[in-house]
């Protein structure tokens, strides 16, 4: 497989962010790279602009970690409460999943991807649990939250 260096513009998942010189199959530079302005050929006189690129990319990179950090203040302020119906056994009827996490966590005025909410499995038990928030590559927090069981009446 024929391979081309490119130079990227913008921040790229599972690939670079802005300023990184990549590697990439010649058919995904010159069919969705090149022409969708993410990326541009890795030339003697492009690559010039690489303190340009690298100026942006830390300014922005700066940027959103004052902004995670903000957040990462307000989650760690919170202690949402989540109720679960449990029969007599105890035994509970559904789960608090990620996207009751995010919903919650939006209710309160806290606006992030629901995917950084690391979840290994949905919550079925009651009582206190804590759940990881990854806001940044470099910034994890931890989000305390309760989850209470209701008993049915059969």
């Amino acid at each position: 497989m024929a391979t081309t260096e490119v130079i990227l513009r913008t921040k790229i998942h599972n690939l670079g962010a802005e300023a990184d010189v990549v590697k990439v199959k010649s058919g995904f530079a010159r069919n969705y790279l090149v022409p969708q302005g993410k990326a541009y050929e890795a030339t003697e006189a492009n690559k010039q602009h690489l303190e340009e690129l690298a100026a942006a990319r830390a300014k922005r990179e700066t940027e959103e970690l004052n902004q995670a950090e903000k957040v990462a203040a307000k989650i760690k302020k919170l202690k949402p409460v989540f109720t679960l119906e449990t029969g007599a056994t105890g035994k509970s009827f559904g789960s608090v999943t990620s996207m009751d996490i995010h919903k919650k966590l939006e209710e309160s005025g806290i606006e992030i991807d629901r995917h950084s909410i690391k979840l290994d499995k949905p919550i079925k038990t009651s009582g206190s649990h804590e759940v990881d928030i990854k806001l940044h590559s470099d910034l994890s927090v931890f989000l305390r939250l309760e989850v209470q069981g209701t008993e049915e009446e059969a």
